[in-house]
């Protein structure tokens, strides 16, 4: 018979404790990092919560405005995006917020200003709300860079921390730092994110293939005879395809079991659909430390220098081999 101390970690890591143990770690930290990511963690906390109740709440449904990508707000997207703002700006260690639901970007008063400069995508995949499918939030943590003399962003070569959270069976974040990627899982009986899964690395090679399919017959003939190869092989078994519409998702299982996540350009949308700031560089960084590979089709994501903050590009990402497979038949073309 167990007793209720056997039942607790006496001693678990926290993501609290995991960022103060990486900032020991370092001489030159000041330790705004460390507030800034916890800031973002109890952004996460909220909007957890916010999704878990949202139908008690009445938080489903359409909000009535529409964002600058011309996209329907539900009321959650709304409340997840202030509640980032709010968190963010309060936390006195950022200077410039860059979110998919404002059409400019939002610049914090000089008295509350920090060093960095934070991307982030509120709501990933709320077109799947009222259906209860996993959601999550994207975020992209840059240094402060000056560009023609304004605070911008050069590339995703300038992320110094990247994740994403997940809110599915449970609410958990994925954190890139400093080279490796690690998953902690919120504990609702501590309310403390705890380190479940350290080390992620991505498999060599899988055997799963995400992309929409309803959009077949807008791709070019590189990713028709790439999705082809893996339905029909010449030889072994074909690939599974999975595919749930939410990225946090759909990247997530691609971290866990390997293969390859597709958005290209279509002949609709030539340059992708998928913002590079807060949805391609942050989970091309994520994948890169977890040693997979993210392109554009030409040139690794985090290498795009982008010229506007709602910037689109293709993405293909997930295991090195898969990646690879499609990046050298583009270079065949």
């Amino acid at each position: 018979m167990s007793s209720v101390g056997d039942a607790i970690d006496t001693n678990c890591m926290t993501l609290t404790r995991f960022m103060l143990t990486e900032q020991r770690k370092r001489d030159d930290a000041t330790g705004e990092l460390t507030t800034l990511l916890n800031a973002i963690c109890t952004s996460v906390k909220a909007v957890g919560s916010a999704v878990r109740r949202a139908g008690i709440a009445k938080l489903y449904g359409i909000a009535g405005n529409t964002n600058v990508q011309g996209e329907d707000q539900k009321k959650l997207d709304v409340l997840a995006n202030d509640l980032f703002i709010n968190m963010l700006r309060s936390s006195y260690t950022t200077c410039l917020l860059i979110s998919e639901e404002n059409d400019t970007v939002v610049e914090i008063e000089p008295e509350k200003a920090g060093k960095y400069v934070v991307a982030f995508d509120p709501l990933d995949g709320s077109s799947n709300i009222d259906c209860l499918v996993s959601i999550g939030s994207i975020f992209a943590i840059y240094r402060k860079e000056e560009i023609n003399g304004k605070i911008g962003v050069k590339s995703g070569r300038s992320i110094v921390a990247a994740g994403y959270s997940l809110y599915g069976s449970a609410t958990a974040i994925v954190l890139s730092i400093d080279g490796s990627v690690n998953e902690f899982t919120y504990d609702p009986t501590i309310g403390e994110f705890i380190l479940t899964d350290p080390n992620m690395r991505v498999p060599q090679k899988g055997k799963i293939y995400s992309i929409n399919e309803g959009y077949e017959s807008q791709w070019d003939d590189v990713v028709k005879e790439y999705v082809r190869s893996k339905k029909y092989p010449k030889s072994g078994k074909p690939y599974s395809a999975r595919y749930v519409g939410s990225m946090v998702a759909d990247v997530h299982r691609t971290i866990k079991y390997g293969g390859v996540f597709l958005y290209p350009a279509t002949s609709d949308a030539k340059s992708g659909k998928l913002r590079l700031l807060y949805e391609g560089n942050p989970m091309a960084h994520i994948i890169e430390a977890a040693g997979g590979v993210a392109s554009n089709g030409k040139i690794p994501i985090l290498d795009i220098e982008p010229k506007q903050i709602h910037e689109r590009t293709p993405v293909f990402l997930g295991s090195k081999d898969d990646v690879n497979e499609i990046l050298d038949a583009y270079k065949k073309k």
